[in-house]
C-alpha cells in the first residue's frame, strides 16, 4: 500500500540534531521510500492531508511490563519492597495467561493512543504479550522475566521459555526477543552467568533491572561486596548488548563501567519518584557517553504508559535536581525518547527517526490543540506542553493503526470490559 503524508511539518534528523520543516513523506509497504521527492513508480492508495499536522517518529518505550496494565491504581503509596513483594507479587501469582493477555491489550491501547509505536517488555506469561502485539500491529521487544539460583529447575525452565517463544513468533518481524534476568535480588550470581552464556550462545541481548533502590544496593553489597552494576558486569551481562532499567542508585564507578561496556540505561522518572527510589544521575550518564533512553515502567508503579508524560518529567526534573535549566534540553529529551531507544534495542537502522529506508513507524499530531499553540518551538512543545492527546494518527510498519484517534486494530470497549472483569475476579 502506498501512503502519502502531504505538506506536513515533520521532525527530520539533520546530523546529530532534529529539525522541523514541511515535507512530503512517501510510504510503500513497510518503509519510508521518499521524503520530499516522489519515488519512481509511486502510487498513493491513501493521502493524508498534513495541514495543521506534525509528523514525528513514533516514541519508543524502552522499559515496561505491559501485562501490569490491569493493576493500575491497585498498589499505591507503598515502599518499594512492600509494593513489589507485599502487593504486586501475590497478584502475579494468581494471574492467568488470559489476564496477562488483556493487560497487554490495555497497555497497547494506551501506548498507541499516546504515540508510542515500539516498546521493550519484561513479562511472565509467554505467548500473551506477543499475541497481543501480533494482533494489534504494534512493534515490541519481548523478554521473559528470568528468576533463578544457579542452574535450578525453575530458572532453566524460564530460559527455555524465552527460546520457545522466540521460535513460536519468528514469523512476525515486528517482534524481537531478549533474555530478561529480573534483578540481582532475584537472580543469584551463578544464574546471571548462565543467562549471559545463553545470550552469547544465541546472539541475543539482555534486559535487566539494576540499582533501582537503596535497599537493593545495600542487599547486594552485603551479599557480594559489590554494587549491582559491578555484579552484573562480573557475571557477563554487559558482554552482550544490555539494557539496564532504572540505575537510580549508582556512583561514578558504576557509570564508568556502563559507559565502557556500552550499556544503555533506561530512565523511568515517574516510577522511580512514585516508589520513592530517587532520581537517576542522567546528566552524568549523558556526559559519560552512555546511551540513555526512556521508559514508563509498568502501570502498577507509574501509573501511566504515556511517554509524553515521561518525556516532560525527564526534561524537567533534572533541571531542578541539577539546578540548571540547561540539563537535558528538549532536543536531547526527544532523541532520548526516539532514536536513543532504537539504538538501545538494536533497531536504529529500522526505526527511531524519519529517514528513507526505515520502517514507517510514525505518529501524527493535530496542531489545532491549545497545548501546541502558538507554534513557537514545536520540539520544546513536545516535551513541555504536549500531553499525548494531540496524537491523531499512528502508522506502524507502514500500516495505519489509529486514525482520527480511533483505533483500527483493537476493540477498546471489549478490552475495558475484560480488564474490569479481571479486577472483580481478584477481589
Amino acid at each position: 500500500m502506498g501512503i502519502l503524508i502531504k505538506n506536513a511539518l515533520t521532525v527530520l534528523p539533520e546530523g546529530d540534531k532534529d529539525v522541523i520543516r514541511e515535507a512530503n513523506v512517501f510510504i510503500e509497504g513497510q518503509r519510508i521510500t521518499g521524503i520530499d521527492s516522489e519515488p519512481a513508480g509511486f502510487s498513493a492508495d491513501k493521502v493524508i492531508d498534513g495541514r495543521d499536522r506534525l509528523v514525528i517518529p513514533g516514541l519508543i518505550n524502552c522499559h515496561t511490563h505491559s501485562y501490569m496494565a490491569f493493576m493500575r491504581n491497585i498498589a499505591d503509596d507503598l515502599s518499594f519492597m512492600d509494593w513489589l513483594f507485599g502487593r504486586i507479587d501475590p497478584i502475579e501469582q494468581k494471574m492467568t495467561d488470559e489476564d496477562a493477555y488483556w493487560g497487554a491489550m490495555l497497555a497497547i491501547i494506551e501506548m498507541m493512543k499516546s504515540g508510542t509505536t515500539c516498546f521493550n517488555d519484561m513479562q511472565m506469561n509467554i505467548h500473551q504479550t506477543t499475541r497481543a502485539v501480533r494482533e494489534t500491529g504494534m512493534r515490541a521487544v519481548i523478554c521473559r522475566g528470568l528468576v533463578g539460583n544457579g542452574d535450578d529447575e525453575g530458572g532453566r525452565m524460564r530460559i527455555n521459555q524465552t527460546l520457545e517463544e522466540k521460535e513460536a513468533f519468528a514469523d512476525c518481524d515486528r517482534l524481537t526477543f531478549r533474555f530478561g534476568p529480573h534483578a540481582p535480588y532475584t537472580c543469584d550470581s551463578a544464574y546471571m552467568r548462565i543467562v549471559a552464556d545463553e545470550a552469547d550462545k544465541y546472539g541475543m541481548g539482555i534486559h535487566v533491572h539494576l540499582s533501582e533502590s537503596v535497599s537493593e544496593v545495600q542487599q547486594i553489597r552485603s551479599k557480594y561486596s559489590c554494587s549491582p552494576i559491578e555484579m552484573a558486569d562480573k557475571n557477563g551481562l554487559f558482554d552482550r548488548p544490555c539494557i539496564a532499567a532504572h540505575c537510580v542508585q549508582v556512583d561514578d564507578n558504576d557509570i564508568e563501567i556502563m559507559a565502557r561496556k556500552g550499556v544503555s540505561v533506561v530512565t523511568n522518572p515517574a516510577s522511580n519518584m512514585k516508589l520513592g527510589n530517587g532520581f537517576a544521575p542522567i546528566q552524568k550518564m549523558l556526559d559519560a557517553g552512555i546511551n540513555v533512553c526512556l521508559g514508563t515502567d509498568g502501570a502498577a508503579s507509574n501509573n501511566s504508559l504515556n511517554m509524553f508524560h515521561e518525556l516532560s518529567l525527564l526534561t524537567l526534573i533534572h533541571k531542578g535536581t541539577g539546578r540548571t535549566p540547561q540539563c537535558v534540553s528538549a532536543e536531547e529529551g526527544f532523541r532520548i525518547a526516539t532514536i536513543n531507544g532504537a539504538k538501545a534495542l538494536g533497531l536504529e537502522s529500522e526505526t527511531g527517526s524519519i529517514e528513507v529506508g526505515k520502517k514507517a513507524d510514525l505518529a501524527i499530531l493535530d496542531l489545532n490543540n491549545p497545548s501546541l499553540q502558538p507554534r513557537n518551538n514545536l520540539l520544546a512543545g513536545l516535551c513541555y506542553s504536549a500531553n499525548g492527546s494531540e496524537v491523531d494518527t499512528v502508522i506502524i510498519d507502514g500500516k495505519v493503526t489509529m486514525e482520527g484517534r480511533r483505533l483500527l486494530t483493537i476493540d477498546e470497549s471489549l478490552v475495558y470490559n475484560k480488564v474490569n472483569a479481571i479486577v472483580e475476579k481478584m477481589k
